[in-house]
């Protein structure tokens, strides 16, 4: 064999292992397809669905995100109507004519409403503070005051809330909200106070 056989054999050979190599080489996986190869419409599905899969999970985060958020929202609001309604609880007094403990229609009013409270509330336990304006005797006003508080003790007793619930204490003239020599400072003065427990 001469030179030039040997050229074109080994030409030959070299031409078809280059063949050989190229038709053995492997698509990598998650590369697209090179420019002109068409992708299977097998492959477009599975494409499609991993990204409607991927989008519907985003989705849903964001939605318990937003839900996360909502229920801490409503729970701040339902704390904070809560403890408004305890205030208004313990803000607002019955109050009494001169020398007197019986209640008026104004208190039966507040009183129900109280009433109502507690029994929205068992675990509530209220201590019920009576108090006189300055007129008359400390001895006097202690027990004027006892029976103002207990007068209100009765009633919520009556309206279905257990006496064990309730507890009363009589400030007598000793702890005025007002301290003026008028009526309408004395008529401050003559109160029931509810202080929740």
């Amino acid at each position: 064999m001469g030179k030039r056989t040997t050229w074109i054999v080994g030409s030959i050979f070299l031409i078809v292992l280059l063949v050989f190599a190229v038709s053995c080489q492997k698509r990598v996986v998650g590369v697209g397809p090179e420019p002109g190869e068409q992708v299977s419409a097998e492959e477009q599905a599975k494409a499609q669905q991993e990204a409607a899969e991927a989008a519907a999970r985003q989705q849903a985060l964001l939605e318990a995100q937003r839900l996360r958020e909502q229920q801490a929202k409503e729970a701040e609001a339902a704390k904070e109507s809560e403890a408004a309604k305890r205030r208004a609880f313990e803000e607002q007094d019955i109050h009494f004519d001169f020398d007197q403990y019986v209640l008026k229609p104004a208190a039966i009013q507040i009183l129900d409403e109280k009433a109502a409270y507690m029994r929205e509330h068992p675990d509530v336990r209220v201590l019920i503070e009576g108090h006189c304006d300055e007129r008359g005797s400390n001895e006097y006003n202690l027990a004027l005051g006892d029976r103002r508080a207990n007068s209100a003790k009765n009633y919520l007793v009556r309206a279905g809330i257990a006496e064990k619930r309730i507890v009363t204490i009589s400030y007598g003239e000793e702890r005025p909200l007002c301290t003026q020599h008028t009526e309408s400072c004395w008529w401050k003065n003559r109160r029931a106070h509810f202080v929740i427990r």
